[in-house]
């Protein structure tokens, strides 16, 4: 087998084994696979990569960086969304609104106002997630303390070009995530009261995704359990 067929079989296995995870977690809670999506972050990764996970039914793709996330979604032919995850500077917020399809990480209203524009320059409309932060003891993280939710909400959902998707969160290293989700699930619903469509729940990963969905995510964020481990990059 070659070199891209042997990248295809594992890429391949790991998407599977994803699934059988999600269903199996969906299942213990009593939801509908339907109700999950599954974005497969490809940070790190090369573009030929995305190509494959296109080929094998992948249509939700993250990536954390730009201009990574930008040449990619320049480079992959495929018909893909596109999911913005890391933390953001505002300088570059223009320049991502002209490819991501979603932006899991707007934690500050001049962000808003700088993928507000640049969503409307480049004539697209964002959808953009909250991020918020559980983690009180490193205030250097990214995200809104869960009492600083609604002005940011606010402010993306009387943007030009944004729609208000819902909350994202990261649970903190080395904590149970499951209190950390409810607690996300909690706040959308009272997000929810006020911005009926936001309805996203960006939550969970490769480590903890059946926590994750146990607790209401609507969407999972995904990379090394199906592509791999990463290599270092120190």
């Amino acid at each position: 087998m070659s070199a891209s067929g042997d990248r295809r079989a594992e890429l391949a296995a790991g998407l599977a084994d994803t699934e059988r995870r999600i269903v199996d977690a969906c299942a213990s809670a009593g939801r509908s696979r339907d109700e999950i999506t599954l974005v497969v972050v490809t940070k790190t990764y090369p573009a030929s990569d995305v190509d494959i996970l296109a080929e094998l039914g992948v249509v939700d793709v993250g990536e954390n960086r730009h201009p990574e996330a930008g040449d990619k979604a320049h480079d992959v032919e495929a018909s893909l969304r596109w999911h913005f995850l890391g933390g953001l500077q505002t300088n570059k917020a223009g320049a991502v609104a002209r490819y991501a399809d979603l932006v899991h990480s707007v934690d500050r209203v001049k962000l808003v106002n700088s993928l507000s524009r640049g969503a409307e320059a480049a004539g697209r409309t964002l959808t953009c997630l909250v991020q918020v932060d559980f983690d009180a003891t490193d205030p250097g993280r990214a995200g809104v303390v869960p009492d600083a939710i609604g002005p940011v909400a606010d402010a993306i959902a009387d943007a030009p070009g944004l729609v208000l998707g819902g909350l994202m969160t990261v649970a903190p290293l080395g904590d149970d995530p499951r209190p950390h989700f409810d607690h996300l699930v909690r706040l959308s619903g009272e997000l929810r009261r006020d911005h009926p469509g936001a309805t996203i729940v960006s939550a969970g990963m490769s480590g903890d995704l059946e926590a994750a969905v146990a607790a209401g995510a609507t969407h999972l964020r995904v990379g090394r359990s199906v592509l791999g481990e990463r290599a270092s990059t120190r």
